[in-house]
């Protein structure tokens, strides 16, 4: 059985550019493309935690160190500049992968600076 896991995310980026009349993708600080385990032309949902949009599009590189998180063509109608919101790639793995198998968890501040990297997300208290 293959199962579909979250492979890596960047967690509360802020859009930073809404470019209706470019190519539809979502242009991803290259630095930041390369910390969550991405790649280009990768298929990725967008969770707009300011709005509630979810989406799929796909990464391209954005300048190294710029930190750029820019929704392009269609995707720029689904959010503002400054919304935050929640990149994540998945891949798909069979058991004996997914055993041991950690993501690449890229948690950002409002700056789309890196706040912390981990591989696991802690138990939710009721």
């Amino acid at each position: 059985m293959q199962l579909t896991l979250l492979k890596g995310k960047l967690h509360m980026a802020s859009v930073t550019q809404a470019e209706l009349w470019y190519d539809g993708s979502c242009a991803i600080d290259a630095d930041l493309i390369k910390l969550a385990g991405l790649r280009e032309f990768e298929q990725i949902d967008i969770y707009n935690v300011s709005n509630g949009e979810r989406f799929t599009t796909y990464v391209i590189q954005a300048e190294a160190g710029s930190r750029t998180i820019s929704l392009n063509g269609a995707a720029a109608r689904k959010a503002q500049v400054g919304d935050r919101i929640i990149i994540a790639a998945y891949g798909q793995m069979d058991e004996a992968e997914a055993k041991d198998f950690k993501p690449s968890l890229v948690y950002l501040n409002e700056d789309n600076s890196v706040e912390r990297i981990n591989q696991s997300i802690p138990v939710q208290v009721a």
